[in-house]
Order: C-alpha cells, then structure tokens, then sequence
C-alpha cells in the first residue's frame, strides 16, 4: 500500500482547472482558506490546505475529482486505495507534530465525495483496509484531543463518507438538493431493494433512513448544524463568512463540551427514542445484576 501512496504522490501537481470547477469540495476548501498554497506530495484527488480556523492554525482537507487517476474507479470524487492511505496521512501527519502540543490544531473535513472506488483491483488490493485507516486517522486524532469537524458542500456517500468526515466531533451539512448522505446511490439501493427508482423515493418519503436528503438524515440527529447559502456552488464572500462562522462556533463548542466521543449526538432533539432505549437497558442490565 505504500508502494501505491508514493507512486501517485510524484503525481501531485493538482487537478486541471475544469475539474476545479466542478468539484465542491475544492471550491469550498479554497474559499475557506483563503486560497491558500496546496500542501505538496499529496495524490492530485487529495486537498490539503493549511490555513487559520478562529485565529490559530487548522488542516483543511478535501476529496477532488482527478480525471487523470491511474485507478479509473476512482476519478469522480471517489475515494480508492491511493485516497484512503493519503488522508490517513494528512490527518496522521498533524497528530504527530502535535503530539506534545498543549493546543492540538482543528482539522477540517470539507466532504464531498461520491462514494467509495468500486473494481476488482480495488478489493484485490484492499481498499477495506484504505478506508478503515482514513477512518482510524479520524478517530485517533479526535481521540488525541483535535478538534475535527465535517463540513458536508455536496455527496457524502458509502464508505467514502465513513472515511473521510463521518468521525466528526460535529458535522455541519448545507441544505440543498445535491447534498446527499446514504450508503449507496439510488439506482443501487433500487437494485437491492428489487424496486424502481420511483418506488424507492416513495418509500423515502415514509422512511427517513432510506431518504437522501439533508434534512431527513438532519431528523436522524447526526448533524450540529444545517447552513443554507444562498448558492452554494459560489461560495461568495457573504457565505463563506457564514460557514467560516459556523465553524467557529462549532470549534468553540467541541472546547467547551471536552468530549472527545460521539455522544454528543446523541443528547439532540431527534433522539429521545435512543436515549430511552438506552435507559431501559441500564435500568434492566443493573436489575439483571443484583
């Protein structure tokens, strides 16, 4: 898997300007930080940029389409074996040089990708072990005391979304018709589910799990917040002030909360049913106790 991570690192010059504007991802992730320099030796799919976040120094982080990719599976915004060891890096790499730091730097996961990179070369490869370190990545720097926050501009599907922002201390979504969260596009799940298109978005609409819009997986009680920018395909001036807000606020809430878990997803509107479910169980497993 190194092998693959350095070989597609000499590639790294970054993606043609036609991919730059049409990806989300990276014009959000320039928008917020400034347009600031790409850091180098990463895969042309992986953004990273090092920017301020509330006045001390942050790692921002994006997935981008890379129509060039040398795995074809992976060129619209998907993230494969190259993008899931990067992002493990990019996120490892903060870890470690702030490991003795008594103020451990924000990391912000701007998610737009479309899923995770589906061929046979992939699974031969083991693109289950390239994801499940992006998401250890994640986690161990949560763990660690990061403060890490998911931004979602766009799709946040499958494994790419587990990946690469689902380990969030919290997620900020826009609420739009192209964000998206579910485990799998619509004409896939339509094919499990042995339905039409048609039959499954009916369903959704009962069915908040099988939805994919932002505000029935809002219902769900994962996100912190719900941003709508006016467009959120220009990030003008007046709405990357508003994310760039949101995220301030977000970073001052993780501080002040010192919850390095998920629980705080838990402790919303939308989970009562959880959180009693969860009571009962205590009150049953104590009772089972004694």
């Amino acid at each position: 898997m190194n092998t693959l991570v350095n070989l597609d690192a000499d590639d790294a010059a970054g993606d043609s300007p036609a991919t730059e504007s049409a990806s989300r991802g990276a014009r959000w992730l320039a928008a917020l930080t400034g347009g600031a320099t790409p850091a180098p030796g990463y895969c042309a799919a992986v953004r990273v940029a090092d920017a301020e976040l509330a006045g001390q120094p942050a790692r921002y982080i994006a997935v981008v389409p890379d129509p060039h990719n040398r795995f074809a599976r992976a060129r619209n915004g998907e993230i494969g074996l190259v993008e899931g060891w990067q992002l493990a890096r990019a996120v490892g790499e903060v870890v470690q040089a702030d490991r003795a730091a008594p103020v451990k730097r924000p990391i912000v996961a701007v998610i737009d990708v479309a899923s995770q990179a589906y061929g046979r070369a992939e699974e031969a490869y083991g693109i289950h072990q390239a994801l499940a370190g992006a998401a250890g990545a994640y986690a161990e720097a949560r763990l660690a005391g990061h403060p890490v926050i998911g931004l979602i501009v766009g799709s946040a599907m499958s494994g790419a979304f587990l990946a690469h922002g689902y380990q969030a201390n919290r997620l900020i979504a826009f609420d739009d018709r192209k964000v998206m969260v579910h485990a799998m596009g619509k004409a896939s799940a339509a094919r499990i589910t042995l339905r039409s298109v048609e039959a499954l978005e009916e369903l959704a609409a009962s069915v908040p799990p099988m939805a994919y819009d932002i505000q029935s997986y809002a219902s769900l009680g994962m996100l912190w917040r719900v941003l709508a920018p006016a467009d959120p395909d220009a990030a003008t001036a007046t709405d990357t002030a508003m994310v760039r807000e949101s995220l301030e606020q977000a970073l001052a809430d993780i501080l002040a909360s010192g919850d390095r878990g998920l629980g705080g997803r838990l402790n919303g509107p939308h989970r009562q049913a959880s959180r009693k479910v969860r009571e009962l169980l205590r009150e049953q497993w104590q009772g089972a106790a004694r």
